[in-house]
């Protein structure tokens, strides 16, 4: 059996996804030295491997950029998905971010007596089961795998009978091998109308269960009003924004759509739960191209019992219903940064800070926008920690 190697290093960050690479962008430009451990083959897997192909960044591009690189005037004000990848391959090279890739972190706990958090890596390209993890010895451990870590899969009365096809919108890419299919799309954020949209499109039969009460806004909505709230309070910005909408969306309700009587910033502030931003579904939903239904009774082999009473029979099931994270599989003291359900238990705005010097980054529901702001935070404080105690720091990296 191989011995375990230990090493000492200033920051282990774990994850290679927008958060983990603006953190390391940035104290690399402090020269502050840091490990990036990525468990997938790539950085951003998320939006390389589980996303959809018509996906495109729903926020326009200056709310869109990772710290010290703002997207060129050339780029489209709101950018496909292959231009955002293609955005964080070239800040992951030009700023010498060099994760270690098929490196799973399987644990991490801070050890009181040393001061420093112990983290356990296992090389996933190794395959000899007697191969034992690094252990590398940090000063600052960063959490960087993102809320969107594991699909979340709802238990529905007798989804386990039904004998077409169900898959996670985290699998699914493209409608073209739906068509004609009659499709039920469950989950009615902005993954799940889009996917809907995006099967009829494709020639599917495409349905889709609204069950909850939700804002839907045009993309330029949004965008006046993550302008509008810089300088004026979210409940401005939500009287505003809900009377613009007014001339496009007031007859949603009765498609089946309801909004809730808070105003959309406010009730993301208040939920988690982002506006859906209506690229084309709410046309086919008012001309019947995408049937809407209420919750889900039971399912029965193929067929669909709804909350009103209705059945309808499908082929095809696609759960838009979310991700989670799963941090505390690994994170062994999550609760030196988070609450058992991995949200930070510090409040807003200094949510990205834990005891014992771990950290978290894009945690808090509010995209790129906001992974920018915590790396920011993160990386500033750890410098100022480390130049507080550059005399000795030398010393204890030997």
């Amino acid at each position: 059996m191989e011995n375990n190697v230990f090493e000492n290093a200033s920051v282990v960050i774990v994850g290679a996804g927008p958060s983990g690479i603006a953190t390391s962008a940035l104290l690399n430009s402090m020269l502050v030295p840091n490990l990036v451990f990525e468990r997938e083959d790539c950085c951003a897997s998320l939006w390389k491997k589980r996303s959809y192909d018509r996906l495109s960044l729903h926020l326009a591009k200056n709310f869109c950029s990772l710290p010290l690189m703002p997207h060129p005037f050339s780029t489209a004000t709101f950018m496909s998905k292959d231009t955002f990848i293609s955005y964080m391959d070239e800040y992951v090279s030009r700023f010498n971010v060099n994760p270690h890739y098929c490196h799973n972190v399987e644990s991490a706990f801070y050890e009181e007596a040393d001061k420093k958090w112990k983290v356990e890596v296992k090389n996933t390209r190794v395959t000899d089961k007697e191969v034992c993890p690094q252990v590398y010895y940090a000063d600052f451990l960063v959490v960087a795998t993102g809320e969107n870590s594991q699909a979340i899969i709802p238990e529905l009365p007798g989804l386990e009978t039904f004998n077409g096809k169900v898959i996670h919108a985290s699998d699914y890419k493209c409608g073209a091998s739906f068509k004609d299919k009659s499709v039920l799309v469950i989950g009615c954020g902005n993954s799940g109308m889009e996917i809907s949209n995006d099967l009829s499109e494709n020639g599917a039969h495409a349905s889709i269960v609204v069950r909850s009460q939700l804002h839907v806004l045009s993309r330029e909505i949004v965008r006046i009003g993550m302008i509008l709230l810089n300088f004026v309070p979210v409940n401005m910005v939500d009287r505003f924004v809900s009377f613009l909408a007014m001339f496009s969306y007031s007859d949603l309700p009765s498609y089946g759509i309801h909004q809730p009587a808070e105003g959309p910033f406010f009730y993301k502030t208040l939920t988690g739960k982002t506006p859906v931003i209506d690229r084309g579904t709410i046309k086919k939903i008012r001309s019947q191209k995408i049937k809407v239904f209420p919750g889900i009774e039971k399912i029965h082999n193929n067929i669909v019992e709804f909350k009103n009473g209705a059945l309808q029979r499908f082929d095809a099931i696609v759960l838009a219903t979310g991700y989670r994270s799963v941090a505390h599989n690994w994170l062994k003291d999550y609760k030196f940064i988070f609450n058992e359900d991995d949200k930070p238990k510090n409040k807003y705005p200094n949510h990205w800070k834990g005891e014992k010097g771990v950290y978290s980054v894009g945690f808090t529901g509010r995209g790129i926008q906001g992974i920018s702001s915590d790396s920011k935070a993160v990386a500033e404080d750890i410098y100022q920690l480390v130049m507080a105690q550059k005399p000795t720091y030398a010393a204890r990296m030997v």
